[in-house]
C-alpha cells in the first residue's frame, strides 16, 4: 500500500476521525511543549492535516514553521485552515526536502506518527540530525507498543472495536485505518527506537508516555543534535 496514496484518499475524513480519539489533540500538544521556546525555526516532518503544526505554533508561537508532508490531499485540508505569516507548508516526501528547498539549519524537528511510516527510517533521522543546528531538538511523537504485552493488546482491543469500523464508516474504505493497526504492531518498542536514535547520532535520548488509554502506546521522544 502507498501511505500518501492512502492517505489522500481518506484526507477530507481524517480530522473527524482523529477528533473522535480523546487526548489527541492534547496529546500533540504535549509532545511539543518539548520544543525549546527559544526556537526560531521549526521543521514540522509529516504535518498532515495540521493538527501537529497547530501544536507547534502553540508550543512555539514565534518561530518560523516549515510544515512538509507526502500526501497532497493532506496538504490540501491542512491549507484550508488559517494560518499566520509564519507558517508555510510543502508538498514533499522527507527523504526529499532538499529537492523541494529546505534545508537548515533548524533549531528543532517536529514528528508526529512519521518515523515508523518512512521506508528507510534509519537513512531519513540521519538527514534529519543533519538539518539541526548543534544542539537542536529532534521531538518525535509516535506509537511505540512492542515492549508491552498489555499496550499491543489495547491497541488490538482499540483498533478492531473502534478505529477500523470508524475508518469504513466514514471513508467507506478501512484499508489505511488495518495498515495503521499493523503498522504499530510491527515498529519499534522504546529501547529499539531509542537505539535507532543513538544510532542516528542523537544523543541525550529521553522519552514519556502519553496519559488515558494511550497510556504505554503513544509516547514522546526527545533527542539532541551533537
Amino acid at each position: 500500500m502507498s501511505v500518501p496514496a492512502a492517505f489522500d484518499q481518506d484526507s477530507r475524513v481524517y480530522d473527524r476521525l482523529v477528533g473522535l480519539n480523546p487526548g489527541y489533540h492534547a496529546h500533540l500538544r504535549r509532545s511539543a511543549a518539548a520544543i525549546p521556546p527559544q526556537a526560531r525555526r521549526v521543521l514540522d516532518a509529516g504535518c498532515g492535516t495540521g493538527a501537529s503544526t497547530r501544536a507547534v505554533l502553540m508550543a512555539v508561537p514565534h518561530a518560523r514553521i516549515e510544515a512538509v508532508d507526502a500526501s497532497a490531499g493532506m496538504l490540501t485540508e491542512a491549507r484550508r485552515k488559517r494560518w499566520p505569516d509564519t507558517v508555510a507548508f510543502t508538498h514533499s516526501r522527507i527523504e526529499d526536502l532538499g529537492e523541494a528547498g529546505i534545508t537548515g539549519p533548524f533549531d528543532a524537528i517536529f514528528a508526529a506518527y512519521l518515523v515508523r511510516n518512512l521506508p528507510e527510517p534509519d537513512e531519513t533521522l540521519v538527514a534529519l540530525r543533519k538539518l539541526l543546528r548543534p544542539g537542536g531538538t529532534l521531538v518525535v511523537h509516535e506509537y511505540s507498543v512492542a515492549d508491552s504485552r498489555a499496550a499491543r493488546l489495547v491497541w488490538t482491543v482499540v483498533c478492531w472495536l473502534v478505529i477500523i469500523p470508524l475508518g469504513r464508516l466514514f471513508s467507506g474504505n478501512a484499508a489505511l485505518y488495518r495498515y495503521l493497526w499493523r503498522s504499530v504492531l510491527r515498529f519499534d518498542g522504546v529501547r529499539a527506537l531509542s537505539a535507532r536514535l543513538r544510532r542516528a547520532g542523537f544523543a541525550a535520548v529521553r522519552t514519556q508516555t502519553m496519559t488515558g488509554w494511550q497510556r504505554g502506546i503513544v509516547h514522546t521522544f526527545t533527542a539532541e543534535a551533537p
